[in-house]
């Protein structure tokens, strides 16, 4: 990865990781020319924040635990004109969000990717379905064209911050679309390859995580 010096970036690629070292070498690799990604550490043990900053990405230290925590230190910590939000787990490609920028730059205001499988157990059917629903409730609250509420989206960094998303926990994600369906934001969805992950997921990897996830994005929808 060939970090571009501060004045050059365009695009900062926000990763919230928590225990990622054995994807984030290639999600690193993927980082589209001109962008910089930014690491966000939520406590990782095996190392994830030394392995991210000897492959140049620039790392972020995250106390508070949650998802969304970690999302808005990395939005603190970017500088670019266009900040992007990405799992690091091996997933997603950050090589799409050039397409997620040219939809900004051609009159978009948030760009949400939607995942399609790709391969044997990318997105099983339970996740699927439940994210489904997630999106159903998503469209009858805002009206926002989306078929998935996922986790790689984009946006202007700075109209981002002006939307004073709150939550720190697994509703992130549903506040940004809720708020900038009501900054009267022009919502898109694009489609985007959805890969097996690296590992476990410390959120829909067990009943506990997959839980509480609903329970905070419900709430989100129930404000």
């Amino acid at each position: 990865m060939i970090t571009p010096s501060v004045a050059k970036v365009t695009l900062d690629v926000v990763l919230p990781c928590l225990d990622e070292a054995a994807a984030l070498p290639w999600v690193l690799s993927r980082i589209p020319p001109g962008a910089r990604a930014i690491v966000v550490d939520n406590g990782s043990r095996d190392g994830s924040a030394a392995i991210a900053r000897d492959l140049g990405a620039t790392v972020v230290s995250c106390e508070r635990r949650g998802y969304g925590a970690a999302c808005h230190a990395g939005l603190l910590a970017a500088g670019a004109e266009f900040v992007a939000v990405c799992d690091c787990d091996g997933t997603l490609d950050p090589a799409a969000l050039t397409g997620f920028v040219a939809e900004l730059r051609a009159g978009a205001d948030l760009v949400v990717g939607r995942r399609r499988p790709a391969g044997r157990g990318a997105y099983p059917l339970g996740l699927r379905l439940a994210n489904a629903e997630l999106a159903r409730q998503v469209r009858r609250r805002t009206g926002a064209p989306l078929r998935d509420v996922g986790p790689l989206r984009a946006a202007r960094r700075e109209a981002l911050l002006a939307l004073g998303i709150t939550d720190r926990r697994s509703g992130y994600p549903v506040e940004t679309i809720v708020r900038a369906a009501a900054a009267g934001w022009r919502i898109v969805g694009r489609d985007v390859p959805y890969a097996p992950r690296v590992g476990r997921s410390k959120v829909t990897g067990t009943l506990r995580g997959r839980v509480q996830a609903v329970r905070d994005m419900r709430a989100v929808l129930s404000a």
